[in-house]
């Protein structure tokens, strides 16, 4: 993993310096429009109070397995048979 990340640092260091100041700025203006977007949509939807967040139990599949008609089958058995 280090020589990896040597070889990644010499190909970074090989680029000349305004290449680099390129990247570095088209980086951050990334980061930037992603940060302002995530940022706007919080804002859009806290400022909506008509939508209400519904809290409910986590329901475990063993207690929705009589609901269904297919059972629920073991993947080990399945495994097995299928050898």
């Amino acid at each position: 993993m280090d020589r990896y990340f040597d070889r990644l640092d010499e190909r970074w260091r090989a680029f000349p310096v305004k290449k680099q100041r390129k990247y570095m700025l088209y980086l951050f203006l990334g980061y930037l429009l992603l940060t302002v977007c995530i940022i706007l949509k919080v804002w859009h939807d806290t400022g909506n109070p008509d939508r209400g967040m519904t809290i409910e139990h986590i329901e475990s599949p063993v207690l929705r397995k009589k609901e269904t008609a297919a059972p629920m089958q073991d993947s080990l058995l399945i495994t097995k048979k299928n050898k």
